[in-house]
């Protein structure tokens, strides 16, 4: 009993010591995004998105450049599949200002939608193999750390007014999307980061519309006591193409 009550006390003291030394870095990001998905027939289509990410005071110099294609496979109107790459370059790397740092990502991806009156749901399950570039006494080195990563994201549109998903139609937007870590390098950041975004579409026309809203990206990073939460303007432009032959 005598060892187990200093076991507890020596652990509560250690838990407490990391809890006081836990920082948290608040940045201001602006996100630009271009998200296409083509249709090319009943059964296959084509996945594209574009961002542009600043790094802090919202047009302070750019943090990330994401280019991510994918082919879609579709089991109906409102379930598909999607296989893909992306590649993402993180400039300047973290702790490294001075290094940029490139990363490979295979991801699969399922994706659902719900169509309610006058609500849509949209969800995902998406896994991702990361490759990240090593870095090596300040600069770029030989190999990639490897991890997985699944993300979970749900987004939910309610029109505003009596006009509903066409042309100069306006719906408010809420979307949630939750990353976790896992394998043999991630040791204390298995929660890796959960997006909170709230904004508006404006549809163009029945199948087009521009995002714009505020997001807070709240992220454990790799050493486990340092967080960042992330302010961040958001404008998406997403764009649908179906190309199938009409009957």
């Amino acid at each position: 009993m005598r060892r187990f009550l200093i076991f507890c006390s020596c652990f509560f003291l250690l838990k407490s010591a990391h809890s006081q030394t836990k920082t948290t870095q608040n940045l201001e990001q602006v996100w630009l995004g271009y998200f296409n998905q083509t249709r090319l027939n009943d059964k296959w289509g084509l996945w594209l998105d574009v961002q542009l990410r600043t790094k802090d005071d919202f047009t302070d110099s750019l943090s990330q450049f994401l280019f991510r294609p994918g082919l879609t496979y579709y089991i109906d109107n409102n379930t598909k599949l999607t296989l893909g790459y992306a590649f993402i370059n993180h400039f300047p790397a973290d702790d490294h200002p001075d290094i940029s740092a490139p990363e490979h990502r295979l991801w699969q991806q399922v994706q659902w939608h719900t169509n309610y009156t006058r609500i849509r749901l949209m969800q995902w399950f998406r896994l991702e193999e990361r490759y990240r570039r090593k870095i090596s006494n300040g600069e770029l080195g030989d190999g990639y750390n490897f991890n997985f990563r699944m993300r979970y994201n749900f987004m939910m549109q309610v029109p505003i007014g009596k006009r509903m998903y066409e042309k100069g139609a306006w719906s408010w937007v809420i979307n949630d999307e939750v990353h976790i870590n896992f394998g043999r390098r991630i040791v204390y950041n298995y929660f890796d980061q959960n997006r909170f975004f709230t904004g508006f579409n404006y549809f163009l026309n029945k199948k087009d519309n521009m995002q714009f809203g505020y997001m807070n990206l709240f992220q454990q990073l790799s050493s486990g006591n340092t967080y960042r939460s992330i302010h961040t303007a958001r404008v998406f432009f997403f764009h649908n193409l179906d190309l199938r032959k009409k009957g």
